[in-house]
């Protein structure tokens, strides 16, 4: 009887843990929608205006150099590092740490080579390898361009003031809710397409000046741009968290069957046990 009752401990375990994550599963989908909305409808504003920015500055032709524009001998890199503040969404953490030690011990080994973390998770592993240059765990509990813009201004009066000679983000691309997808970008310095030198590749009209027009539109382009990489992450956490806890349910059901059956079997080998000794019992009074 001392196996029947580890048995049904277990079985009530099993079914605590799947009643929780099923919990999780439909709190992550309720706010997937939002979070999948506002990306959705981010994303071709924020694509746009980078297009727009890398075409008017790769054809300046000499009007002016902005500071965001300045390439350099890279030496000294700045990867911004977007995780989550918490757990239980598979691999979502754990693919942008991969990429992000990657790109330090691999692309840029012999290089200086520092993070900004955006999420807990990825700060505090991180912060164990590589240095940490500072770090917004709380952006995610007011996330809003406000904030975000802190953020980006933060790196780029760094790298405008040559403490970094090129500035990368390392985050999840929202697909859908089954699919993440790590994403590299270089946040700084901006490159200009390779048709963008060309005066027939976009014939705009400027006013005031190009220039002018360029140096006020494009910190506003890298803020939106490094918004948008948060807001990605933010729709990929909970697409992530949807899909591991529905995964995790659906394993949580299959256990709790299984260890049903194994109870009732070995709950039927007791009862037939016993009756088997009630037998035996009255058949030797008998004798």
């Amino acid at each position: 009887m001392a196996n029947l009752k580890e048995i049904r401990n277990r079985i009530v375990s099993v079914s605590s843990t799947m009643q929780i994550t099923s919990a999780m599963k439909m709190v992550s989908a309720a706010k997937l929608k939002k979070a999948q909305d506002a990306i959705t409808a981010m994303r071709p504003y924020a694509n746009k205006l980078t297009e727009l920015i890398q075409n008017l500055s790769g054809s300046l032709d000499g009007e002016g150099q902005n500071p965001y524009t300045a390439q350099r001998t890279e030496e000294k890199i700045l990867i911004i590092a977007i995780t989550s503040n918490r757990g239980l969404c598979g691999a979502f953490n754990t693919n942008v740490i991969k990429e992000t030690l990657r790109l330090a011990k691999e692309d840029y080994a012999h290089k200086t080579v520092e993070v900004m973390g955006i999420g807990k998770k990825g700060g505090d592993i991180l912060s164990k390898t590589l240095p940490i240059k500072s770090r917004h765990d709380a952006i995610f509990e007011d996330l809003n361009f406000g904030n975000t813009a802190e953020i980006a201004l933060q790196a780029m009066q760094a790298f405008a003031e040559g403490q970094y000679d090129k500035v990368l983000v390392v985050y999840n691309q929202f697909k859908n809710a089954a699919t993440q997808i790590v994403t590299t970008e270089q946040f700084l310095p901006i490159v200009a397409h390779a048709n963008s030198t060309q005066k027939a590749a976009a014939d705009y009209i400027y006013e005031p000046g190009q220039a002018a027009i360029v140096d006020e539109l494009l910190p506003k382009s890298l803020k939106t741009q490094l918004y948008k990489a948060i807001r990605d992450s933010f729709a990929s956490e909970h697409g992530a968290r949807m899909t591991a806890m529905h995964k995790a349910t659906d394993n949580a059901t299959d256990l709790r069957d299984q260890l049903k059956l194994t109870y009732n079997k070995a709950r039927q080998a007791a009862i037939t046990n016993e009756i088997l000794e009630i037998v035996g019992g009255a058949e030797a009074l008998n004798n």
